[in-house]
């Protein structure tokens, strides 16, 4: 097997870039301290732990009191589901809403709930992949209480109108949250300007590193108790150097996001373009309106662990979809919420940029594929 040398599934994981790197290092090594702690060093891990709750605050257009750190993108879904059941317990406003193509962090506790009694109504994302505003309006009733539409797909990076289905929702008094994993860092996001209540997102889809995520929520169900740690809300001991680097890798994207993006998007029309003129390739999603990052295609007739093991033996890393399905048996329920034949979603290819993608990796890739078909 060849070393990998060109990396194109960035919605898997990211490496971690230098300056995130070099931001950890200080609070990996002498700046070891508890920030729970009394004396100097925990009192210098504190502050730490305070300077990126606001950093990160400010790059996401929320109060700094409502960033609470989690492991990842997993934790932060789990947390605002059960969360949100939680509350409609209580108030018995026991109808949630979400799309039908979410990450399975938001299907299975989605999944969970209808078994115990909630009415979960999950609305169809059409050929395109996109969410009609409509369709939510349609779907909200007296009972409805939370609804959880995310901003960006992880398999085919199609973007959500989640300004517009955050605005309906508060016109109802319907919390709404998104899971922003693959948007943050990809595409300006502000909570504020979106009207957005509740939102997760993952640091290792940015060059941060994996472990390490944030909800950003008022007062969110507490998960984890033990502790008094970040308002109670998360007890254990904080990851101060995880949460560092996960600051400056938000602080580092929302500088460069539009220089990065201009330059993915020229990378991604090569690839959509060049791609489309194989025999059988068919593009999923919809082609403009997606991540400037993301490329999916399928190959009816190759299955998708054949192309990627082929392309793997040129050094060349691609995906079939999400990372987290990696090695079921199913197709992959994004592509049959969009339609595909169960032929296509087992031939399905995502090609996934980061900022530190190349025109020569791009050019690789090209000259592998026809070969590897």
């Amino acid at each position: 097997m060849s070393e990998t040398t060109v990396y194109l599934d960035n919605a898997a994981t990211t490496p971690i870039t230098d300056n995130v790197l070099e931001a950890m290092l200080p609070w990996l090594k002498e700046g070891f301290g508890n920030a729970s702690s009394l004396y100097s060093l925990g009192r210098r891990s504190a502050i730490a732990l305070n300077k990126a709750r606001a950093q990160c605050a400010e790059i996401l257009g929320c109060e700094s009191r409502n960033v609470y750190f989690t492991s990842g993108g997993t934790e932060s879904d789990n947390t605002a589901v059960s969360g949100a059941a939680r509350a409609a317990r209580e108030t018995g406003r026991r109808h949630f809403i979400t799309s039908a193509f979410e990450h399975h962090a938001i299907l299975e506790p989605m999944k969970r709930l209808a078994a115990e009694g909630f009415d979960i109504t999950y609305l169809p994302v059409y050929e395109n992949g996109i969410v009609k505003p409509s369709d939510l309006e349609a779907a909200i009733r007296p009972e409805t209480s939370f609804v959880s539409i995310m901003t960006a797909n992880n398999e085919i990076g199609t973007i959500q109108p989640v300004t517009e289905l955050a605005g309906i929702c508060r016109e109802h008094g319907i919390t709404f949250h998104t899971d922003a994993v693959q948007a943050v860092g990809n595409i300006p996001l502000d909570m504020k300007a979106a009207g957005i209540d509740m939102l997760s997102l993952s640091g290792h889809k940015l060059h941060a590193p994996k472990g390490i995520g944030i909800l950003c929520a008022k007062d969110p169900y507490p998960l984890l108790l033990g502790g008094s740690q970040q308002n109670g809300r998360r007890a254990g001991t904080e990851n101060i150097a995880a949460i560092v680097g996960l600051a400056e890798a938000l602080r580092a994207a929302a500088e460069h996001t539009a220089d990065k993006n201009a330059r993915l998007r020229s990378m991604q029309e090569r690839l959509i373009t060049e791609i489309s003129k194989l025999p059988g390739a068919k593009l999923n999603g919809d082609r403009t309106q997606r991540l400037p990052c993301n490329v999916n295609f399928s190959f009816p007739g190759h299955e998708s662990e054949t192309m990627i093991l082929k392309l793997d033996l040129k050094g060349i890393a691609v995906s079939g979809g999400s990372a987290c399905a990696s090695g079921s048996l199913e197709p992959s329920h994004v592509l049959s919420a969009i339609g595909c034949s169960y032929d296509e979603a087992k031939s399905s290819l995502r090609i996934t940029m980061s900022d530190l993608t190349t025109n020569e990796d791009i050019t690789a890739f090209l000259q592998a594929l026809p070969a590897v078909l």
